[in-house]
């Protein structure tokens, strides 16, 4: 995944408003993460704040949580590392 192609690969955070359980809160993001976001979003059929709010909620549930954008981050390059996992030809 590549970031936008009018943004830079390495571009400082950009804040943006989402919307969790009826709250709205600003998240930091570099686009790079931003763009995997939505594609996960897309890919998944569920709006952006629905993805962010089911993040959120796993963040929440762990024993050390982090803050929302790191565990984002964190759940984004999780999820690519899956996708792109060899499988377990482990007999």
């Amino acid at each position: 995944m590549t970031p936008p192609d009018d943004a830079p690969l390495y571009h400082p955070p950009v804040k943006r408003s989402v919307e969790i359980a009826g709250h709205k809160t600003s998240i930091s993001l570099e686009p790079l993460f931003w763009a995997m976001l939505r594609e996960a979003a897309e890919q998944e059929e569920a709006p952006i704040n629905a993805l962010v709010a089911r993040i959120d909620a796993q963040r929440i549930a762990s024993d050390t949580p982090p803050g929302l954008a790191s565990a984002i981050r964190v759940w984004l390059v999780d999820r690519q590392a899956k996708r792109v996992a060899p499988p377990d030809d482990t007999v």
